[in-house]
């Protein structure tokens, strides 16, 4: 299986999601900065990896300013009453630093739950380790990196509990799969090991079906204008040999009408940026016209993310901010140079236009499916399905403790790109 965040203490790395298919670039991420442009260029993309790899970034700088600080005098740790109240505001300084750079990482993609969630976890974990008696800088910023490594290990236990979750759902509420036979789904963008530390959301329970034995095939779509699908999703089904077939966003319609008996579609699975405390969910752009679709063909509709995705302080779809992306990923296209033969050069490459000069052009990167057309949101706790009224509760998902950090009011003011961290 891919990897595509690479990381030991002081250092990290992220496979520039970019150049592929055809070039396996991993990009060294050595301060906040870095991790906000590699976010914000999407050259790291998808929720979950986003939210690890901003939170990482700032630990990566916290080991090398760590070590550099021990290699010298380091901090002195003498009982007088100043050098105790000299190692107080020592520690509340490193708190403050750390809030501003996870302040800063926050506004490189708003539309990404999973980002500010783990900010706010993080904020918590900080302050309470500056509130400790003798807290020191170097206290802070351990409990800190502790704790944002340690996200990384849930990441991938979480992505793989969902995929169980979601194969289990589709082969127990879909006809074929009840008959043991084996199914076929669609899915769009991409929810791999790409978009998440580890196996992946929509992607992970393709691979849970896989693993079982139960997937026939499955379907992925292009996913324009970034072409997720064809780029990214498209190389880690081959990767890793699970059957599958691209499809342009426009073919979905004719694909569920005309094979959809035939190749044993059963559901469509997809991930989430950020699902709203009514169940409207906002992903990929195109993710809305596949729900559509979906209910005109009777298939089911799942959408599958962590429970962080879930933000019980949006009350529905119409509160997401929608980013909207540059109109040149629309008007353009960008690639390695194919010779006669068919040879791809990587050293070769070009960005062409596909539009007539002057061509306006709207471009959000997302979009959101409204509840009443999904059937089920899979999370690492289980699949959440609509009550007798017809509505997504998620109480069940979470305890008193994280429903009043989730439903705190107005979110936090962030700073704007230009304030730095």
């Amino acid at each position: 299986m891919l990897q595509a965040i690479l990381y030991q203490r002081s250092s990290l790395h992220v496979l520039n999601q970019l150049l592929l298919p055809h070039q396996e670039i991993y990009d060294r991420i050595s301060s906040v900065q870095d991790a906000w442009r590699a976010i914000h260029s999407m050259s790291v993309r998808g929720a979950p990896a986003i939210a690890i790899v901003a939170a990482l970034s700032i630990a990566v700088e916290l080991a090398v300013v760590g070590g550099e600080r021990h290699a010298g005098e380091g901090e002195n740790n003498d009982d007088d009453g100043d050098d105790a109240a000299r190692l107080n505001s020592a520690a509340e300084v490193a708190k403050i630093d750390i809030f501003r750079k996870l302040d800063y990482l926050v506004t490189s993609r708003p539309t990404a739950v999973n980002l500010a969630d783990a900010a706010r976890k993080l904020r918590r974990v900080v302050e309470r380790a500056a509130e400790r008696a003798g807290a020191t800088r170097g206290s802070v910023q351990e409990a800190y990196i502790e704790a944002a490594e340690r996200m990384l290990v849930d990441d991938v236990e979480d992505n793989e509990r969902i995929g169980r979750y979601g194969a289990e759902w589709i082969v127990g509420n879909c006809e074929r799969g009840k008959e043991d036979g084996k199914v076929s789904v669609l899915t769009h963008c991409n929810t791999g090991s790409l978009a998440t530390a580890g196996y992946g959301t929509a992607l992970g329970v393709v691979r849970s079906l896989h693993a079982r034995g139960s997937l026939e095939h499955v379907f992925y779509s292009e996913t324009r204008p970034y072409n997720q699908g064809s780029r990214l999703t498209g190389y880690e089904l081959l990767h890793d040999g699970i059957p599958a077939t691209l499809i342009t966003d426009s073919m979905a319609a004719a694909l569920l009408c005309l094979k959809g008996g035939s190749e044993n579609i059963v559901a469509a699975v997809v991930g989430a940026d950020r699902v709203a405390a009514n169940g409207d969910t906002a992903n990929k752009i195109g993710t809305y016209a596949l729900s559509i679709l979906a209910r005109h063909h009777k298939i089911k509709f799942l959408v599958a993310a962590p429970k962080t995705t879930i933000d019980l302080n949006t009350t529905n779809g119409e509160a997401i901010v929608i980013e909207e992306r540059p109109p040149q990923e629309m008007t353009m296209l960008k690639g390695p140079r194919v010779s006669s033969d068919g040879i791809i050069d990587v050293s070769s490459t070009e960005q062409i236009s596909i539009a007539p000069k002057g061509t306006r052009a709207w471009n959000p990167a997302f979009d959101v499916t409204p509840a009443e057309l999904i059937d089920g949101i899979v999370t690492e706790n289980g699949v959440v399905e609509k009550g007798k009224d017809g509505r997504f509760c998620f109480d069940d998902l979470f305890n008193a403790h994280d429903r009043a950090i989730h439903s705190n009011g107005q979110p936090e003011r962030m700073p704007s790109p230009s304030e730095g961290p």
